[in-house]
């Protein structure tokens, strides 16, 4: 069976010029979230209980400069998933990233992140241990949570709830060369693995959204 993604998908980010490389991402790329996500969005949606729909990344708005990554979304509003605790997969030159995001767009974030300190035992332990934090889902930097302690995800949620930009990314990363991203039942069974362990915090966040 062909990999997932090859590394031809993550050199997409190497080529030069905003048409010729959203021309790649969109014939490479994009139809392997499709095709991610006719598994994935049921997967969730039952998981969760209610509808769940796919958005995937269209970079309409660039004009000059090109895309430096690129991801497909699920989340529980068919128009849209910034401003929803939602679920990513994407690609960056170097990696690839399968979140839990709550991004600056959240209307009550500082809310969202207050529930969060308040039950941080319980917040914590639905992190991946061999998992990632970002605090910008814009930069490729992230912090492995097996090198964090405590204190590190306290001084996380806390730059979430008073940093107006600031942001919290749950999940794990893959290499190019990783064997899980080389087969499709694989990858698919990680990425499932991946939401189940993370799906109470989801849950936790949507909750205080609603409310």
């Amino acid at each position: 069976m062909p990999a997932v993604f090859e590394k031809q998908d993550f050199d997409v980010f190497k080529l030069d010029g905003l048409e010729t490389r959203m021309s790649e991402i969109q014939s490479r790329i994009q139809p392997k979230f499709e095709m991610l996500g006719q598994e994935l969005v049921p997967f969730l949606s039952e998981h969760v209980n209610e509808e769940m729909h796919l958005h995937i990344a269209r970079h309409a708005r660039r004009t000059i400069n090109p895309p430096i990554d690129t991801w497909m979304a699920i989340s529980s509003s068919k128009r849209g998933y910034k401003k929803l605790p939602h679920f990513q997969v994407g690609l960056w030159d170097d990696h690839l990233f399968v979140w839990l995001a709550f991004i600056y767009e959240l209307p009550n974030k500082s809310n969202i992140a207050d529930s969060f300190l308040t039950e941080f035992d319980d917040v914590i332990s639905t992190f991946p241990e061999d998992g990632w934090i970002s605090t910008d889902h814009m930069k490729k930097e992230g912090k492995q949570i097996r090198e964090m302690n405590d204190g590190d995800f306290m001084r996380v949620l806390e730059r979430f709830k008073n940093v107006k930009k600031a942001e919290f990314l749950v999940g794990k990363r893959f290499l190019p060369t990783d064997h899980v991203i080389q087969n499709k039942e694989e990858l698919l069974k990680e990425i499932k693995q991946i939401y189940v362990k993370l799906l109470p915090l989801y849950k936790h966040g949507i909750q205080v959204q609603s409310s």
